[in-house]
């Protein structure tokens, strides 16, 4: 499930797993909660994204969340995905670290590859037809699943989502619950 990817079009080494915890690792789980399958819940409190399934089942993967006082919240929709996308900072990222401005929207951006932080693959989350520009996205530092550690986005292994890319398509609903919901019934 983590061993390298070579045949992707930036070869995806594989996962060491002995050094995360194994709760973090992709797995179908029981799922007790109202949302429809097919829907993408992420609650960053327990550092979990579950893909709603069938028959009262999620898949689960260990997410990496925002740190503090980069958090989002909300219902939206993937309005769509890209493999090996470029890579943006927003500009209140760029205000905030200026060594980014070569990866500005008014410089195109970082081209796609393993040095790139949304890593193989990005779903982009809008809510009420408008980008959030919260993205649930791939990683090349696989320490920092389970960890709050980015600038809000959520980020699976690579390998992880590529799975969730592959089984979700455009138009899927996603909820990313706040800190005062209740977490979701497993």
């Amino acid at each position: 499930m983590y061993a390298a990817i070579p045949d992707e079009r930036f070869p995806i080494p594989a996962v060491d797993i002995s050094a995360v915890d194994p709760e973090y690792l992709r797995q179908i789980v029981p799922f007790a909660g109202p949302e429809q399958p097919g829907t993408i819940v992420v609650d960053p409190q327990t550092r979990f994204l579950y893909l709603v399934m069938e028959d009262g089942q999620a898949m689960r993967y260990g997410v990496g969340v925002g740190r503090a006082g980069f958090e989002w919240s909300g219902r939206g929709v993937i309005q769509y995905k890209r493999a090996w996308p470029r890579w943006t900072p927003p500009d209140e990222m760029v205000a905030r670290q200026p060594e980014l401005e070569p990866y500005s929207i008014a410089n195109g951006g970082m081209d796609p590859g393993l040095g790139n932080p949304l890593g193989a693959r990005a779903l982009y989350i809008f809510e009420n037809g408008r980008d959030t520009l919260y993205r649930l996205h791939g990683t090349n530092e696989p320490w920092s699943i389970g960890r709050a550690v980015s600038s809000g986005c959520i980020r699976l292994f690579n390998q992880d989502i590529i799975d969730l890319y592959n089984r979700t398509p455009d138009g899927s609903r996603v909820l990313v619950r706040g800190a005062a919901s209740p977490a979701p019934e497993v």
